[in-house]
């Protein structure tokens, strides 16, 4: 026989098994629950188990004086065998006992918490000395259990008055440092935290009011307080004289107050529930009074078995900057009703999910004697991969709804449009898988801007359900009323939009939604009537990379320099750039030879139609926007951008602007001309610009176009000018203003009036019309 040092075993029980102390009241109650749960069981067999105390229930008692916290429930008891036998014999659980007996009989043992006997032990967290009082009707007396948690534990008879009847009280005589287990608050907060959930009454006895007069009128016909009644009577006021007071002083007024009001509904049918017990429970469980936008609640069975119950909030309920601390998922798993843990390594669903709050039951977990940590196994993993399914179920539920409300509505306009344009008519089917394009949201918008950001932070975590979360996505595009928040396109809308034999999806990335619309690098796409996405926010190009292709398209940065239109507008561009091929080389050359620092490659360009050039980032480069998102970050590797964004860009040419082509012939007559190079830098410092990127020398910059402003007004901005230059425009009298008088005008101008108008004698209007005339 294996052979262990009690006081080295009971050590390691109590001060390494559980990590958080607290967690005393939650094990305690958890066994009162079960002994509360075998009297029930019991009960539908033997009608004497609740006699003479038929109330199942658990009573806390906090006494600050004593220091010491009482747990009384009114369960099935245990005899002086029973004490010595579970409470002696360390990691012996009378529940697995009883649990082995009620599957011989085939009984009903579904709602038994404990099963490894250890869970009593964690009273030693908090406590130096634990005296359990128990009375089973199985035995005439009462007992008394009593340890220290050292060698030895004593066993007694009750020979006090106070008789129990039925169940057993827990009285812990807290350490030192254990004072703050001592207010009702913070046992009220532990009982809401782990077990608010338990089937049976939980009662905590608090200060009814501050003070009662003992010579008031309810005083004298109050009846006189007992003890027993005080402990089985729900309304019952306990009055008791505060030590060493004059009797007429006041007296503090005691009453039970029930802390787990709320039912855990999620064990019940969801056919039984009604929307307004479900948005009851929503705000007591989360404290969110707005009501949710969804939920989900079902039961699964099979190779594993539990109950969810999961709510998506109308509003988000963090920032996206809290990504990294998103491991403090909002579902709370509960094992028969008792908290086992709100946060935990990995969550029951992925990081982005983690706005869905809810609760998930089951009996099967297996977990640690501590219940704090959940032990890897394959029923943890069906049960993460079932409420990930549910949940982009529910997701993808609030997009189809909103389809269909919306798709109601344009049937109602198409049959009132086959009348009067058959063309809007055909271009209805393409506008369904859109419906939102028009601006008309519905619960699906609401829910993308509130959650929006973490769907698409999913794409890049979820490799597996990524083709799923695609579908999900929203977006701004050229076809969207970008005026209306609610206006935004799927992927699955683009592709019923797209052109004939349009191969890409096309998509430009910039700071504001302003700033993607004006760029030169839609002009000739916007022109043709392609439809374009509009991508302002952080992740989107990340999503975008990831996704590489939606239905078999693939994305296409309009920044980039593999850009491609379709085949038809690509043989049409081609051909009328087939003589600016060649009577552009000098140009080219030209540009490469004075700028190979800042260009790498210079070519022609059919994307822009009112531009004279942009600058464009090779294809596996990066965008000028995610350059700026990219140097904006605390920590970017510098060694990193070197790489991904080259000093050197490449410089298209619009063969069809006026600029571009002055610059040709300016070439063409002289390559060495100045002229020519000062205007290819200020069509370069132009380009840099309108293209979005990071400007890294803005005084060479700045200088440049001053430069240019002062040959444009005649200026030879070389020569300061001198303070005499400066003294001879200073105007001899101040000009007065028409919305001026005289006074102010010429002060705010910094000179001092000539006339005094105050000193005036100006007796009328036409007196001051005459000394506004000689002004």
């Amino acid at each position: 026989e294996f052979k262990a040092e009690v006081n080295r075993l009971m050590d390691i029980i109590v001060h390494s098994l559980y990590s958080n102390r607290e967690v005393f009241l939650r094990e305690l109650i958890s066994n009162a629950a079960d002994a509360l749960d075998k009297a029930r069981v019991l009960a539908l067999t033997d009608e004497t188990m609740l006699k003479g105390k038929e109330e199942l229930e658990i009573r806390i008692r906090v006494n600050k004086e004593d220091r010491v916290i009482e747990i009384v429930d009114t369960g099935v008891g245990m005899t002086h065998d029973e004490l010595a036998s579970n409470l002696g014999s360390i990691a012996k659980s009378g529940t697995s006992a009883f649990l082995e007996q009620l599957q011989q009989s085939e009984g009903d043992a579904s709602n038994l918490i404990g099963q490894f006997g250890v869970g009593f032990y964690s009273a030693f967290l908090v406590a130096d000395l634990v005296t359990v009082t128990s009375k089973s009707n199985r035995d005439d007396k009462q007992w008394i259990w009593q340890s220290d948690a050292h060698d030895s534990f004593t066993i007694k008879e009750d020979t006090a008055e106070d008789e129990l009847g039925r169940g057993t009280k827990i009285a812990l005589a807290l350490k030192a440092d254990a004072s703050d287990f001592l207010s009702t608050d913070a046992i009220e907060r532990l009982v809401s935290k782990y077990s608010k959930f338990i089937s049976f009454p939980i009662y905590l006895e608090v200060q009814a009011s501050a003070s009662l007069e003992d010579d008031t009128d309810e005083e004298k016909d109050a009846p006189e307080d007992d003890g027993d009644e005080v402990a089985q009577d729900d309304d019952a006021l306990k009055i008791q004289e505060a030590d060493g007071k004059p009797e007429s002083a006041k007296e503090i007024a005691y009453e039970w107050k029930r802390l787990n009001d709320v039912r855990p509904i999620w064990m019940r049918e969801a056919s039984e529930i009604s929307e307004g017990e479900y948005a009851a429970f929503y705000e007591a469980t989360t404290g969110i009074k707005e009501p949710p936008l969804a939920k989900t609640h079902f039961k699964a069975e099979g190779g594993v078995n539990f109950r969810a119950l999961l709510y998506i909030p109308a509003q988000k309920q963090q920032s996206f900057a809290e990504v990294d601390e998103m491991e403090k998922t909002g579902i709370k798993l509960f094992v028969r009703r008792v908290l086992l843990k709100d946060a935990f390594e990995g969550g029951l669903l992925p990081r982005y999910l983690n706005f869905v709050l809810g609760v998930v039951d089951s009996d099967d977990l297996p977990i640690n004697v501590s219940r704090e940590m959940l032990q890897a196994s394959s029923v943890l993993d069906m049960i993460k991969r079932k409420l990930l399914r549910k949940t982009l179920e529910l997701i993808r539920s609030l997009m189809m709804s909103e389809r269909s409300a919306n798709e109601e509505r344009e049937d109602a306009s198409q049959e009132k449009a086959q009348d009067e344009d058959s063309d809007e008519v055909a271009d209805h089917d393409s506008q369904q898988l859109d419906s939102a394009l028009s601006g008309k949201g519905g619960v699906y918008t609401d829910f993308w801007k509130a959650h929006g950001k973490m769907i698409k932070f999913g794409v890049l975590e979820d490799d597996a359900n990524r083709e799923r979360l695609a579908k999900l996505l929203r977006f701004k595009s050229s076809k969207c009323n970008t005026s209306n928040p609610d206006s935004l396109m799927s992927l699955d809308g683009y592709v019923a939009r797209m052109k004939e034999k349009q191969e890409y999806i096309y998509y430009h990335s910039g700071e504001s939604l302003e700033q993607v619309q004006q760029s030169p690098f839609l002009e000739t796409l916007l022109e043709l009537d392609y439809e374009v996405i509009y991508l302002t926010e952080v992740l989107d190009e990340h999503v975008m990379q990831y996704l590489a292709d939606y239905a078999g398209l693939k994305f296409m940065a309009a920044s980039k320099d593999n850009f491609k239109f379709a085949e038809d507008d690509h043989k049409m561009l081609k051909k009328r750039m087939k003589h600016a091929k060649v009577a552009f080389k000098p140009l080219k050359k030209f540009i490469s030879d004075i700028m190979p620092e800042k260009v790498s490659k210079v070519k022609l360009s059919a994307r822009m139609t009112k531009s004279p050039c942009v600058l464009s980032t090779v294809q596996y480069g990066y965008s000028a926007h995610m350059e700026l998102v990219t140097r904006a970050q605390a920590f970017h590797d510098a060694d990193a951008m070197r790489v991904m964004v080259p000093k050197e860009k490449i410089m298209e040419i619009n063969p069809f602007h006026p600029l571009t082509l002055k610059l040709l012939d300016l070439v063409l007559e002289d390559p060495t001309s100045s002229a020519a190079k000062a205007l290819a830098e200020h069509l370069y410092d132009a380009a840099l610009v309108s293209s979005g990127y990071f400007v890294s020398s803005p005084k060479e910059v700045a200088e440049r176009m001053t430069g240019l402003v002062a040959d444009t007004m005649g200026v030879d901005y070389s020569q300061l000018a001198s303070a005499e230059d400066i003294e001879t425009r200073v105007p001899l009298k101040a000009p007065a203003s028409d919305d001026m008088g005289a006074d102010e005008s010429a002060s705010n101008m910094g000179f001092e009036p000539d006339i005094d108008l105050d000193s005036m004698d100006l007796k009328g209007g036409d007196a001051f019309a005459a000394s506004k005339d000689e002004l």
